[in-house]
């Protein structure tokens, strides 16, 4: 067993380590490899990310992106620009390395334009199956410095996790984007996430909220996180008040307003949260302090509860 097969979602406990539980102590090295491959795949970090802009989509909508879906928008940036196909996933559309290929080639003739030492042209041959084809794929890979994580054998199987980790390190090597020109963005808005928004970003999705929180203002500004999260603490939710994706255009953000003011509103007669000075806009639009001051306490009122209970087991 090794890092190819799914992580378990069972909770890793100190005697799990001790033990040494294959399944969830290669769960945790996997989300350990994952946090640092991905952690430069932000725009905080990575402005030129803005070159995946598509035609109609704001700001919000970019940062909305998962890791994972910025790597694929990537991907299929680079395939576009080389003519070729896109992709959906990373496990059964690389199998044949056509697109490994065509993404390595672009790579390398956008950083040789900018000096990069590495000044060749990735080849696609053919090779006697699949193997010996992604063996060839992987040699062009290594001329890069960028053949870690993956196996002839991972890359024709399709195994997700390490051809994410393969692209992921391939990204953070070589980018190959510039930063669009001329673009009438305010670039102070994307500001670097800090310790306290990323301890409560990560306690939300530790929870299995939906959708995921990747930015922690933009994907709750909706509230219907915080909907899960009153009913984690034992708050109930009304849930035929609240409104639900997909939101139509035409007053999607009076839907989501409406969402917030219903989040306030429990918060402060159900829940019995200080909440003076806040209001559904805050929330709508992500008023860092005050929206803050909400997860706070949910998340206060979370670790009390998870107190109170093992007090009364014991």
């Amino acid at each position: 067993m090794d890092l190819r097969e799914e992580e378990d979602q069972d909770v890793l406990r100190a005697e799990d380590l001790k033990e040494g539980r294959q399944h969830l102590v290669l769960g945790l090295l996997w989300q350990v490899i994952k946090i640092g491959l991905f952690a430069d795949i932000e725009l905080s970090k990575n402005e030129a990310l803005m070159a995946l802009l598509r035609d109609g989509e704001s700001l919000e909508d970019l940062m909305k992106l998962s890791p994972e879906e910025l790597l694929l928008r990537w991907a299929n940036f680079h395939l576009e620009e080389a003519g070729c196909s896109k992709i959906n996933n990373f496990s059964s559309d690389i199998k044949d390395s056509k697109a490994y290929y065509s993404i390595l080639n672009q790579v390398a003739r956008k950083e040789t334009r900018r000096g990069s030492p590495h000044r060749h042209r990735c080849v696609r041959t053919q090779g006697e199956g699949r193997c010996a084809e992604s063996e060839m794929m992987l040699q062009q890979a290594d001329r890069l410095g960028c053949r870690q994580f993956v196996m002839p054998t991972d890359v024709v199987r399709g195994n997700p996790k390490l051809n994410l980790a393969f692209v992921a390190n391939l990204f953070n090597k070589y980018p190959a984007l510039k930063k669009p020109e001329n673009v009438d963005i305010d670039w102070s808005s994307i500001e670097g996430e800090t310790r306290e928004e990323r301890t409560f970003r990560n306690w939300m999705n530790s929870l299995g909220v939906n959708p995921r929180v990747n930015h922690l203002y933009v994907d709750i500004d909706d509230a219907l996180v915080i909907f899960q999260l009153y009913e984690k603490i034992k708050v109930p939710v009304d849930w035929d008040k609240v409104n639900k994706p997909p939101y139509s255009k035409l007053g999607s953000n009076m839907k989501k307003l409406e969402n917030c003011n219903y989040a306030v509103e429990l918060g402060k007669k159900e829940a019995k949260f200080s909440l003076v000075g806040i209001a559904g806009q805050d929330l709508h639009s992500g008023n860092r302090k005050l929206t803050l001051a909400l997860l706070w306490q949910l998340m206060r009122r979370y670790t009390l509860n998870i107190l109170e209970d093992l007090g009364g087991r014991s």
